[in-house]
């Protein structure tokens, strides 16, 4: 299977229906404009019509792989190009309240009535949900729903739970993807099952080449971590994943003002079934070894501990066969707010240094940028070289650390690196919660 990669630069693609009275989000339009971007868009939708391999789009958390939610088939495309256990539920996509709705009532229902019957109709979504829907969409939150009975929804999509996560994303190409589809997409991550989700196309193209037809570029995404998945349907209401929402945020909004964490529950211990994508197995994670130091870990405050180097370098000495020389040591180190370049491991000059562009095409302006720098990398007691040093700074605030956390997790992984350590960031209730549980799924060692 050849994987193909399509530039659709996002201008003029929609926009929400503006009549006076009515609903702000309950119906999207495409354009009707004649442009190369619409006409790839034309041509997506009707291969997730017919065919049963997924399509890699963007969306502004991280690029998903979208299929018809309707069509077990093609839900079962997604499973087997990520490889992804089928116990892990998906999220499903909407493009527009029309389209929400029209899910929310049971297979044989037809405007609010049931076989045929006639009766009152009444809106599906709850009224719970209402100020975080006025609020937050379009944008990076999952909000879990009842799955009636019959469900218009594949049974592979809910994992075998009478919930279903769904959300509205924000990107002009993914609701009108959507809409043209007539259906919404169930899309995970476009990313191989376990390894870390990608922000550009070009990360899509890394993890699934010859396993999807088709990736829609529309450019670097810009939250950079997934949705904040929320269950509202229990007392008090749960955050089962944490994203690109904070708990903060949500308080603010009615009836969610004692809204809890969820997801440090056993379920995200691997012993149970997860109740929503992201709460089970080991996530985002590269090749390479990870050493997470957490934020509160007061021996790392200045860098990485020098034991942990020698630690790492005895056992790599150990794996080498007994005559060879082994390979020159490839370091790789992320850092955010406190650590110094090297973050204090013994080095020589940084000669050289990199700005590393994703995400770049000649229709789609904006890059998505990491600086690298490289310097021969010295044994702390004796001076010896004993390999390279790969450094990278994703910046001090919480939105720039979620921004870059995956392009660094993957630039390093390209560049060989051995062993990854990484200085966390604070586990508030802002986005460094994200970045935090992202961070402790893809670590090999937690010092905390």
């Amino acid at each position: 299977m050849r994987t193909r990669i399509l530039r659709v630069p996002e201008k003029d693609l929609g926009k929400f229906r503006e009549n006076e009275g009515q609903e702000k989000l309950k119906s999207w339009e495409v354009s009707q404009s004649q442009s190369r971007s619409i006409e790839i868009l034309r041509e997506a939708a009707e291969y997730l019509k017919t065919k049963d391999t997924p399509v890699a789009f963007p969306t502004e958390t991280v690029y998903g792989l979208g299929a018809d939610a309707t069509r077990s088939a093609a839900v079962r495309g997604i499973y087997a190009a990520k490889r992804r256990p089928a116990d892990n539920p998906l999220i499903i996509h909407i493009s527009d309240l029309d389209m929400l709705r029209s899910v929310l009532v049971p297979k044989n229902t037809t405007n609010g009535t049931t076989n045929g019957t006639t009766g009152a109709v009444h809106d599906q979504i709850p009224e719970i949900y209402k100020p975080l829907i006025e609020r937050f969409w379009p944008g990076p939150l999952t909000i879990l729903l009842p799955n009636p009975t019959p469900s218009k929804l594949a049974p592979e999509v809910t994992a075998g739970l009478k919930t279903f996560g769904v959300r509205m994303p924000k990107s002009p190409l993914a609701l009108s993807l959507i809409k043209l589809t007539g259906a919404p997409l169930a899309a995970p991550s476009a990313n191989a099952s376990t390894k870390p989700s990608p922000t550009t196309a070009e990360h899509v193209l890394e993890d699934l080449d010859g396993r999807i037809e088709l990736i829609l570029d529309g450019g670097p995404c810009h939250v950079g971590v997934e949705s904040t998945v929320v269950d509202g349907l229990c007392d008090p209401p749960l955050i089962l994943r944490p994203g690109g929402v904070s708990i903060d945020e949500l308080r603010s909004c009615a009836g969610w003002e004692r809204v809890e964490k969820g997801y440090k529950d056993q379920s995200e211990m691997g012993k149970a079934a997860p109740r929503a994508p992201g709460m089970k197995y080991k996530h985002y994670s590269p090749k390479a070894k990870v050493v997470l130091y957490e934020s509160t870990f007061a021996g790392a405050k200045d860098g990485v501990q020098a034991d942990d180097l020698e630690a790492f370098i005895q056992g790599h000495q150990s794996q080498q066969e007994p005559d060879s020389e082994g390979q020159p040591l490839q370091i790789g180190i992320i850092r955010t707010r406190h650590w110094k370049p090297a973050a204090g491991l013994r080095c020589g000059n940084f000669k050289k240094r990199e700005t590393v562009k994703t995400g770049a095409s000649h229709e789609i302006q904006e890059l998505a940028e990491l600086e690298v720098e490289e310097a021969e990398l010295y044994d702390t007691t004796s001076g010896a070289s004993i390999g390279k040093l790969m450094d990278i700074s994703i910046g001090e605030d919480a939105r720039s650390i979620a921004h870059g956390l995956f392009s660094a997790l993957r630039e390093l992984d390209r560049r060989g690196a051995d062993i990854i350590f990484v200085e966390g960031t604070v586990d508030d209730e802002d986005i460094g919660a994200a970045v935090m549980n992202r961070l402790r799924k893809a670590a090999s060692q937690i010092k905390s």
